[in-house]
């Protein structure tokens, strides 16, 4: 594991205001939220947040561009339901997903279905519900005809493309080369024929080329490559296109050093593809599926110091937290090489009194570990460690199961 001793490098967490060396998270301090949530650890998600950044969002994007949430990045029924309300579609990746996004009000014809391995159940959940479907696989087409036929409703579906090209310096290369997502994009035009020969009913397509990318530039290419694409393919397609999404893989900064992604450049070029989309697939809106970048900075994880130790001049503030709520900070059990989230004493913010700590949870493993050796406000035991950038990927991405421990709590304010 590399050690980092300080965290200046770290993009300014301005996001939530502090007052009196108090964070402030949905206009209340932040040891008056623990007293509320009443428990520690948790997670504490600021709706306010959330609607800014949709609004920020919006403002630098085309209005012809349609805007969905990647319900995977925060599945928190209570957060999904505010998103269902700042949002165009919500994209679903699982049955229960698709029942969360149901519950919380989201237009039918508004939400889709994607993942590699759907179960027929899955698909038969989604045709009844009158979802769209991004089919990943020739056995899904004969999945969804059966289903179908048996229950009289058409299936909506887009093709979800692998194309024929990565989004570099994305975290998560999701397409190009041999991958399990989606249709290899030189076997599409088969698929299409498959498609119109069951009767389904084809409205577009679905490319996804990468994640977490703080490269503006690189987004701009994987989406213009990506409309290439699919203005070919659509010569193969039964119907015209009338959906076309383009994907997301809008970054955060997380780590010392990385800054924060150039919206208004991707606006500007989603603008251009709109403009040709207008004569060139005069049918179809164009998409972005975002989840990360939607939620990420809007939400903090808080773990209580339980002990300070000092071990041969190194200090570790023991939390009643760790790896099993907040996984990816941990590291992701030691799979890659570990760089520190930024990370403050919540309830010292603005101390002057500064010490080089590292910060350990509660389990049996040297991996615990959720800060290496940060330059932190001085903590004693029952002051308020928070994680910033906890927004997703965090409670239901996380092993909660593991030694056995409580399950974390979340919260939105």
């Amino acid at each position: 594991m590399t050690a980092e001793k300080t965290s200046p490098l770290h993009a300014p967490m301005q996001q939530f205001p502090a007052a009196q060396g108090q964070l402030i998270v949905g206009g209340m301090p932040l040891t008056q939220l623990a007293a509320r949530v009443g428990a520690t650890p948790f997670y504490a998600y600021d709706r306010g947040l959330l609607t800014q950044r949709v609004a920020a969002l919006r403002a630098a994007l085309p209005p012809a561009v349609k805007l969905h949430y990647a319900m995977k990045a925060n599945p928190l029924p209570a957060l999904v339901c505010h998103m269902a309300g700042l949002v165009d579609g919500i994209d679903v990746a699982s049955g229960g997903e698709l029942k969360v996004a149901l519950d919380a009000g989201v237009a039918p014809h508004e939400i889709s279905f994607a993942g590699p391995g759907k179960r027929d159940g899955e698909l038969r959940q989604a045709v009844a519900a009158g979802i769209m479907v991004n089919v990943e696989a020739f056995r899904e087409i004969d999945a969804l005809a059966a289903i179908t036929r048996e229950l009289g409703l058409p299936a909506r579906v887009a093709v979800r493309v692998n194309p024929d090209f990565e989004l570099k310096s994305s975290g998560m290369k999701m397409g190009g080369g041999p991958k399990q997502f989606g249709v290899d994009a030189e076997q599409v035009p088969a698929l299409l024929g498959e498609i119109a020969r069951h009767g389904l009913s084809f409205e577009g397509f679905h490319l996804f080329a990468g994640s977490q990318n703080l490269k503006a530039e690189a987004i701009v290419e994987a989406q213009n490559k990506s409309y290439e694409l699919a203005l070919r393919l659509a010569e193969h397609a039964p119907a015209p296109v009338r959906f076309l999404n383009l994907g997301g893989g809008f970054g955060i900064p997380y780590f010392p050093g990385e800054q924060r992604l150039d919206i208004a450049a991707i606006g500007a070029n989603l603008a251009a593809l709109a403009r040709r989309a207008s004569t060139e697939m005069p049918s179809a809106t164009l998409v972005i599926e975002l989840g990360r970048y939607l939620v990420g900075e809007a939400g903090i994880y808080v773990t209580r110091v339980i002990d300070r130790k000092v071990s041969r001049g190194q200090v570790f503030l023991v939390v009643d937290g760790g790896l099993h709520h907040h996984l990816s900070a941990s590291g992701n059990f030691g799979q890659v090489i570990r760089k520190n989230y930024p990370v403050a004493i919540g309830n010292r913010m603005g101390a002057t009194e500064k010490e080089t700590a590292s910060v350990v949870g509660p389990l049996c493993t040297p991996l615990d570990l959720l800060a290496d050796r940060m330059e932190l406000a001085r903590a004693e035991p029952g002051d308020l460690v928070v994680i910033f950038q906890s927004g997703a990927y965090g409670a239901s991405a996380s092993p909660q199961g593991f030694l056995g421990h409580p399950a974390v709590v979340e919260v939105l304010v």
